[in-house]
């Protein structure tokens, strides 16, 4: 970059606060469409997530009850065996042994009953929320596609003039130190009107309306040095002599008309 003088920096950065300026209202012209958009399709990819969830559940559901129905086979064919070993028990001792078994393996075919049953119940669930999670989808889709449509159509009516600006900004860019620029940018991130250079107006910093001392706006006259607004951080570029000089008319036709009056 060259070793460009304060003015010409100075120079630099009002030429980028407007070009900024115009980039900021073309974005304006977007509205919201652009976070809607966002919040939308976020809205989309949560409730994507959720029906992954439920459908990973419902594969669960449906792996448990074949568990079950798996299980309850087992406990019938362990029942019938140890009725046929009932049949050649030799005494009661083995008999009541036997019978328990029987009775485990029967209060376990109730319990995995009641398992496949509750899971069924659950499976009846899961399809209802994912029913209802797809309708939810198809109807955030279609207002996605919608505010998709609304918005391309305002980026191409602006998207000749949105490049030739930034290809602009590019080139003022250049024209500015890395350190004074990344300045500008932090600058203009924080503030929400985005005005990071301005003019003195009235004796006021533009965009924050605090009056600036006589001595400090000799100095941004001068354009020797870079002058910061001690209040908002913001760059002071120029001084608008005009809006500074509103007032004095008025003081110099008192003087004239004072004058005129010790004549007479």
């Amino acid at each position: 970059m060259e070793n460009n003088t304060v003015a010409q920096k100075l120079e630099a950065l009002v030429k980028l606060q407007s070009i900024d300026s115009k980039l900021d209202e073309l974005k304006k012209l977007r509205g919201d469409l652009p976070d809607e958009v966002q919040d939308l399709e976020d809205e989309i990819e949560g409730y994507k997530t959720r029906l992954n969830r439920f459908n990973n559940d419902l594969e669960q559901l449906e792996d448990s009850i074949k568990s079950n129905k798996a299980g309850i086979k087992e406990a019938e064919a362990l029942i019938k065996k140890y009725n046929e070993q009932q049949n050649n028990v030799r005494n009661n001792r083995e008999f009541d042994a036997i019978t328990k078994e029987v009775e485990l393996q029967e209060l376990e075919i109730q319990i995995l009953e009641k398992k496949t049953k509750e899971a069924h119940e659950a499976i009846d669930r899961k399809k209802e929320e994912i029913a209802a999670t797809e309708t939810l989808i198809n109807e955030r889709n279609e207002d996605l596609n919608s505010k998709k449509e609304e918005l391309d159509e305002i980026l191409k009516d602006s998207e000749e003039e949105e490049k030739k600006l930034m290809a602009d900004r590019a080139k003022a860019s250049k024209k500015i130190e890395d350190k004074l620029l990344k300045y500008y940018q932090k600058l203009r991130d924080n503030l929400s009107n985005g005005l990071a250079v301005v003019t003195v107006k009235r004796g006021a910093a533009e965009g924050c309306n605090i009056v600036i001392p006589p001595q400090k706006i000799a100095e941004i006259r001068e354009k020797k040095k870079i002058v910061i607004d001690e209040h908002s951080g913001r760059i002071l570029a120029d001084v608008d002599m005009e809006s500074l000089q509103d007032d004095k008319p008025k003081r110099a036709t008192r003087r004239k008309k004072t004058t005129a009056k010790k004549k007479a």
